[in-house]
């Protein structure tokens, strides 16, 4: 089974500036939370053991977030505030590791994957781009479904979902043969990168969730540079699927894209209507501001 994550935070988020020019995007909190603590929640859930951060050296706040903060715990436990001290001391469950591995040059999301290679070995791993908040409705989760997929075929799996056909041009879209049914798998055929309206193979564009197997680790050392001079891992993916089958996942929960502003406002309006002790207030809220 898929123990390890590599959750790539080393960009600079220019999407959400101007708050990203001191504040890592993935720090920006949904709710109550950081955006960050849903992705590994996320992948927690589905069974991964260590989370490796690849980072840089602005992001120290988020290593922090999830280590221990002695001097917090303490005060908390003085003022007897012992709700709080439960919730900050129990971000992550104790068997969860979580490591820093810095990219020293931003030159892709293939190397940045690739950055986290002696930490992998020779483990087969996932990849979550922290930009992307899934929402699930069932209890087992969209990953957990890819790993499992992954463990029976040993076939990678790419995350993707539906979009309008109108906004195809906007995305990266599989190929594929016939579109599978939620929570199911098909062989693809390849990925084009925002293909004009019209001429897409599918409607299936990619999320932002991956299982590789980890001889990506040496196909990615060998993949040169590609679009925007740096090292894709779409690119290491086709080479791989020369060799191996590569298939599309079709998620069953619903994305938002917490790069952008108003994907991030998107995420607080549904989470937070979620919110076990704040959803009614604020659902009440919206109503108000609809008057």
């Amino acid at each position: 089974m898929i123990k390890k994550a590599i959750l790539p935070v080393a960009g600079l988020g220019t999407r959400f500036l101007p708050a990203s020019k001191s504040i890592p995007k993935e720090m920006v909190t949904v709710v109550d939370r950081p955006a960050i603590e849903y992705v590994v929640r996320e992948a927690v859930a589905a069974g991964i053991e260590q989370i490796i951060l690849v980072t840089h050296s602005s992001k120290v706040s988020i290593e922090n977030y999830f280590d221990r903060n002695f001097e917090l715990e303490t005060t908390l436990e003085q003022k007897k505030k012992f709700d709080l001290l439960k919730e900050i001391t129990e971000i992550l469950p104790p068997h969860i590791s979580v490591v820093s591995v810095r990219q020293p040059q931003p030159l892709g999301l293939g190397h940045a994957v690739l950055c986290a290679k002696s930490v992998v070995g020779n483990n087969d791993f996932a990849v979550l781009l922290p930009d992307v908040l899934v929402k699930d409705t069932d209890t087992k989760n969209d990953l957990a479904l890819m790993i499992e997929r992954f463990s029976a075929s040993q076939a990678s799996q790419i995350m993707v979902e539906a979009v309008p056909d109108h906004l195809v041009d906007q995305y990266g879209i599989v190929d594929v043969e016939q579109s599978p049914a939620e929570g199911q798998s098909t062989v693809m055929q390849g990925i084009v990168e925002k293909p004009a309206v019209g001429t897409a193979p599918s409607n299936l564009s990619v999320v932002g969730r991956y299982v590789l197997p980890a001889k990506i680790m040496q196909l990615l050392e060998q993949t040169p540079k590609g679009a925007g001079n740096e090292i894709q891992l779409t690119d290491a993916i086709a080479t791989l699927r020369k060799t191996d089958v590569v298939e599309a996942y079709r998620m069953k929960g619903r994305t938002f894209d917490c790069g952008s502003k108003i994907g991030y406002l998107k995420a607080v309006l549904h989470y937070g209507v979620g919110h076990p002790k704040l959803g009614a207030e604020f659902k009440a809220l919206i109503q108000e501001l609809e008057l």
